[in-house]
């Protein structure tokens, strides 16, 4: 049963079809006791108006009382005295033939009306198989008689019950009607509802575990008005969409990243391993050429420290990347600068090397919050790459700021199409940064990616602005 007002329309038809009943239960109720009370009134103001004339003219002579021979079918007439000695009592009913008769009433009978008090209000009472009837009772104007004078409720009781049926079949009739108009109206209004669910259920069937991701489906733009409850969800969901599949996407490239960054990886470490075997053979071969095996064992040295220092650089890279948490101490930037430039400057002359320090900055060195051997690391790293990758005598300026620091050169700069990639892993550019080309002293790729990802660690940010003559790598870190 739960299951079958489980959809949004059959409960919303079911919650209609509820109110409609309760609306009609409602106003049959409402309508019945209305109808009934004013039709009790009525016959309470005919008592009061038969009482008065009984109690002028009696129960038993002709007048304008009930007592007289016009009196209705189904009413009594009745007098006694006040000792209760004489007692009299007739109802009016009508033959087969359709005349009138009257019928007396029984001792009981007489009796129940007498228990009723003589003030003139009037009384419900039950007469046993004559029924039930509205009684009055009073003192007679005319002698010391009481009598008592009562119209029969069946009337009433007939046009009530009549009302009642009617009030059913036309609830019914209210309830059917409101339930198929309901049903109309609620699918037709959830219509566009489907055609959302629609669109969510064809992005669910699409193979999305693997792969390149292009989510094309999407609500339309006619079901994505924000006014209404339906345009919201369709809105909602566009936007979800679209989450989900740049998400997605950045989730395959960081997939291929990882590919490419393995495939690279064990490329580097290859060619220094094939150097190191082919170097170990040829001393194998040659074990009495004294010069030929110091050779060998320098070749393998040298090999053997290009691997370690890329395996360093690959470990700082993943433990950066997983998260750890670095040193945090003050950091002189101001006197962080000045050594790295010094320590430049002795490793190559050729260039000519600067630090700008503002005026602000002489009496108050900067610091920022951070890990110093990390940070020496990347103005190491932007210093031999700028060193590298420009020619001699090319200018390199590192102007320090209160929250970081920026290396300038003037060398070639990149190429316009590696300046967004130039801090991916295991991208060089020694085809465009002439002097690498030329000396052959390019990289692994790594220096620029390990400078994102320490000032990354340290909630900082580095840009790159880069054209022929210009290159500015720019290091902000939190105070």
């Amino acid at each position: 049963m739960r299951h079958r007002f489980a959809s949004l329309t059959s409960r919303l038809v079911l919650t209609t079809v509820a109110l409609a009943l309760v609306v009609s239960v409602l106003i049959g109720t409402i309508t019945t006791f209305a109808v009934r009370d004013y039709l009790v009134n009525q016959l309470d103001e005919n008592v009061h108006a038969s009482v008065e004339g009984a109690r002028n003219f009696g129960v038993s002579r002709p007048g304008p009382g009930i007592g007289g021979p016009g009196r209705d079918v189904g009413t009594i007439a009745a007098q006694w005295t006040s000792d209760g000695s004489s007692s009299i009592g007739q109802l009016r009913t009508q033959r087969a033939d359709g005349m009138n008769d009257q019928t007396d009433l029984s001792d009981d009978e007489i009796e129940t009306l007498q228990s009723l008090p003589t003030d003139g209000t009037v009384h419900t009472v039950d007469l046993g198989d004559d029924g039930s009837f509205r009684v009055a009772v009073a003192q007679s104007s005319v002698d010391s008689t009481i009598v008592a004078v009562g119209i029969g409720t069946s009337n009433v009781d007939d046009v009530v019950n009549t009302l009642i049926w009617w009030e059913v079949l036309l609830g019914l009739v209210a309830v059917l009607g409101a339930g198929g108009a309901a049903t109309i109206v609620v699918r037709r209004q959830l219509r566009p509802l489907r055609e959302v669910a629609a669109t969510a259920h064809t992005v669910a069937e699409l193979p999305l575990e693997s792969g390149e991701i292009d989510i094309q489906a999407r609500v339309p733009e006619h079901l994505t008005d924000e006014r209404t409850e339906v345009g919201q969800v369709g809105a909602a969901l566009n936007t979800l969409l679209a989450h989900v599949e740049s998400s997605l996407s950045a989730r395959h490239r960081s997939e291929q990243q990882v590919r490419q960054f393995v495939a690279d990886a064990s490329h580097e470490l290859r060619s220094p391993l094939a150097t190191i075997a082919g170097y170990t053979e040829l001393a194998r071969r040659r074990p009495g050429d004294t010069e030929i095996v110091g050779t060998a064992l320098d070749k393998v040295e040298e090999e053997s420290g290009r691997m370690t220092s890329l395996v360093e650089d690959l470990l700082l890279l993943a433990r950066l990347d997983s998260g750890r948490p670095l040193e945090r101490e003050p950091v002189d930037l101001t006197r962080l600068c000045v050594e790295a430039v010094s320590d430049a400057r002795v490793v190559d002359p050729t260039h000519r090397w600067r630090v700008d320090v503002p005026d602000d900055l002489v009496d108050a060195p900067a610091e920022v919050a951070g890990d110093q051997l990390r940070l020496h690391q990347v103005l190491t790293n932007l210093l031999t790459n700028a060193r590298k990758y420009t020619p001699e005598g090319s200018t390199i300026t590192v102007t320090v700021r209160r929250d970081g620091f920026s290396v300038h050169d003037d060398g070639p700069g990149f190429p316009p199409e590696l300046v967004g990639r130039a801090f991916e892993r295991f991208v060089r550019g020694d085809a465009a940064r002439t002097r690498g080309s030329e000396l052959g002293v390019g990289g692994v790729g790594l220096g620029l990616s390990l400078v994102e990802a320490i000032v990354t660690a340290h909630g900082g940010r580095v840009t790159l602005r880069s054209r022929p003559g210009e290159t500015v790598v720019d290091v902000s870190l939190p105070v």
